[in-house]
């Protein structure tokens, strides 16, 4: 299961609802929807601590959106991707993530799997996107235009496994 937008704020809204998840969920908030589940953090050190820890306990993938998207993982290891760029700061492009991490659990991916996959995905379209339009001008679309060509990109190293590309 993917959760994001409103089903975020919904957790937020009443914690017990943790219980009722799936395990392996993965949940892509961006900072301010991650500060509304967990709370506040002093520096991006002690968010990233958070992350890990709130993965760990609740048995979920949190995908921390941001300039460095961050990846945590129930069995506490986390992972930043290392594409994407500023142009996908806007509205509608965490919905590309979404229905990216989505299609992938579709196809039997493993939830971390996916959210690895999905996030590097996700930044390399962003990152084959912003070298046709600036980054001020891309929209979500655009990113989806370029989905089908961060494929090919990625299978050109031989492999959809996300640890033979990350």
């Amino acid at each position: 299961m993917v959760l994001d937008a409103d089903a975020l704020n919904l957790l937020a809204s009443d914690a017990t609802l943790f219980s009722l998840l799936p395990p392996y969920s993965i949940l892509t908030p961006h900072p301010k929807e991650f500060e509304r589940l967990f709370g506040s953090s002093s520096d991006d050190f002690a968010r990233l601590q958070l992350a890990s820890e709130q993965a760990k306990k609740h048995q979920c993938v949190i995908v921390l959106k941001g300039h460095y998207t961050f990846v945590a993982m129930p069995g506490g290891k986390g992972y930043f991707n290392s594409t994407g760029n500023p142009g996908m700061a806007k509205g509608g492009s965490g919905d590309v993530l979404t229905g990216i991490l989505t299609a992938l659990l579709s196809q039997s991916y493993a939830p971390g799997e996916a959210a690895l996959l999905g996030v590097y995905l996700h930044g390399l379209a962003g990152d084959l996107a912003v070298a046709g339009w600036s980054p001020e001008s891309m929209l979500p679309s655009d990113l989806t235009d370029c989905l089908g060509a961060a494929f090919r990109q990625i299978a050109a190293y031989g492999s959809m496994d996300p640890n033979s590309i990350l």
